[in-house]
């Protein structure tokens, strides 16, 4: 296998690759760096997220950036904050040995004044998103005349979030630079137009086919009926122990009913989507990031750009309508060498389009039957005997405790202290799944509910779907409405806030109808039966310093 010594980089790069434990190059890098290199030449690069492409670019341009010079010689667009940030980190660490190098990240969402103080302090590297970029250009606060290279990263994904207008007219604000590279996972026709009017000859290097989704990913799809889809959910969660994953929905309320379920349940989860600030979206991308989180479920707008190492699982609430789509979702675990598993929770509807995607992406879709209520619990429970047995007692100082041990469990076997470990640990688990039901669509099953699943669903089945889904609504007679002197400047969003009073009062969410979160404050309709309650256990509490404030908005 060829090595980085061998693709004409510098000493230097060399050195710093092979500090990061790099010595094979993936195969876009393989390809790339040796015509990147040559920096006279327009560069197409077509392959899937999670190949390597940031060293695919960053090694080149630290190699040909002259750093005697500090001013801004190359700048990389990326589509969102989290790929900015995480560009500039690797960069950061293949630069180590390149006394003088400078990068800079510029992005929205945090202080302008910051970002025009570092580019004043004299850098050679920009890596940008387009909103941000443009805002610096129009304040003449950045200078892109001497600009050389320009690096257009998971370009697909920036023209899928409208940027195709401001990629011109950064591109327009680039006059005196000698190449552009772009590195896509797929390629539109709307990329195609821009690389036709902005690129001369371009050399492109395709690793894998366009619109494929990644080799190293298993993917699984499960029949079920639609009413059970979230109930497969969670089974699927329960059987996977140790998942670290994504869950797509289609729309952000999706998204955030989904949360709000899954954290009533006990699952330490959280979602991202478009209603949240861009604070309040780092924090969450903070917690995911630590694994303080379990799962993240998400929009596909929202996951733009996220790129979290060790995903085990993505799992696909619904199927998109587009392969582009699954193929960004399913690239999102299966990283860098690395294997994952994607899983989409499928109607029979649904199975022709799965074929089509299965066609298109160019790999094989494994249907897979929804486990038994009895083989999570035997899954979860050979899960909880292997860490049981891999727990670290060497550091401790357990050998004191043992006689006290010794004398309290004198009279108890070995198997009956395993036993109430067990009983322990599992009782609960055990006792939901004891009944449950088979949750796959069966052949058997199917005729009698096609008409519900192909077709349109039955009254009594949508009315208990609606049910499920809404809060629940009384008259006005029924009714209160509380102001609480909370809202999204306080951290939170609406799964998050419902959760915190819910905990706080001890009530249940049926008790509640429409919540208005603004940035200070936020009003909530609640049953008049309970109201009293919600105010008691609220008004005058603490939260961060703050004192919080509720009383019946009728009052005020």
């Amino acid at each position: 296998m060829i090595t980085f010594s061998e693709l004409g980089l510098s000493e230097k790069l060399v050195k710093a690759t092979d500090a990061l434990g790099f010595v094979n190059p993936t195969l876009i890098q393989e390809k790339a760096i040796p015509v990147l290199l040559s920096g006279t030449k327009d560069f197409i690069g077509l392959a899937q997220t999670g190949t390597g492409k940031t060293a695919a670019f960053g090694l080149p341009l630290l190699q040909l950036i002259d750093v005697t010079q500090r001013y801004p010689q190359a700048l990389v667009v990326c589509p969102t904050r989290e790929l900015c940030i995480q560009i500039v980190t690797e960069i950061e660490l293949f630069k180590k040995f390149i006394p003088g190098m400078n990068v800079v990240a510029v992005y929205g969402g945090t202080s302008i004044s910051m970002q025009i103080r570092d580019l004043k302090r004299g850098i050679q590297i920009v890596v940008a998103t387009p909103g941000r970029l443009i805002d610096l250009i129009e304040r003449k606060a950045i200078n892109l005349e001497q600009i050389k290279y320009v690096v257009l990263d998971e370009a697909d994904e920036m023209l899928n979030m409208g940027f195709k207008d401001d990629i011109e007219f950064i591109l327009q604000n680039t006059p005196h630079r000698e190449a552009i590279w772009l590195f896509s996972a797929t390629m539109p026709a709307e990329i195609r137009r821009v690389s036709k009017r902005y690129m001369k000859e371009p050399f492109e290097v395709t690793v894998g086919k366009m619109n494929t989704a990644n080799k190293s990913t298993d993917h699984q799809y499960f029949i079920v009926s639609s009413h059970h889809r979230y109930e497969a959910l969670k089974r699927l969660i329960d059987f996977n122990p140790g998942i670290y994953g994504l869950i797509f929905t289609r729309t952000k309320l999706d998204a955030q009913n989904i949360a709000e379920k899954l954290t009533r349940d006990g699952y330490d989860i959280d979602a991202l989507h478009g209603d949240l600030t861009q604070q309040q979206r780092d924090k969450v991308m903070g917690e995911f990031r630590e694994k303080t989180l379990q799962l993240l479920v998400a929009t596909d707008v929202a996951a733009r750009g996220i790129d979290v190492k060790e995903i085990t699982h993505v799992i696909n609430f619904e199927l998109p309508d587009d392969v582009e789509v699954y193929t960004h979702r399913s690239g999102r675990t299966g990283r860098a060498g690395s294997t994952g598993i994607c899983m989409s929770i499928v109607q029979s509807k649904d199975v022709y389009k799965l074929r089509q995607i299965e066609k298109i992406a160019q790999v094989p879709f494994h249907k897979l039957e929804v486990p038994s209520g009895k083989d999570v619990c035997r899954k979860q429970f050979y899960s909880f005997m292997d860490k049981l047995l891999e727990t670290d007692i060497s550091h401790g100082d357990y050998k004191t405790f043992l006689p006290m041990l010794q004398e309290k469990f004198a009279d108890v076997t070995k198997e009956e202290v395993l036993t109430r470990l067990a009983a322990m640990e599992f009782d609960r688990f055990l006792k939901y799944y004891e009944n449950a039901e088979d949750l796959n669509l069966r052949e058997q099953r199917r005729e009698r509910r096609d008409s519900r699943d192909t077709v349109r669903e039955m009254p009594d089945q949508a009315r208990r779907r609606e049910r499920d889904n809404r809060p629940v609504k009384y008259s006005d007679g029924d009714t209160v409405r509380l102001f609480v002197n909370l809202g999204t400047k306080d951290g939170f969003y609406k799964a998050s806030f419902l959760q915190f009073i819910l905990d706080m009062s001890e009530l249940k969410k049926e008790v509640l109808g429409r919540i208005d979160m603004k940035e200070m404050n936020s009003w909530i309709e609640i049953d008049k039966k309970v109201a009293k309650q919600m105010i008691t256990s609220l008004d005058g509490k603490n939260y961060r310093g703050r004192r919080i404030r509720m009383n019946d908005a009728n009052s005020r």
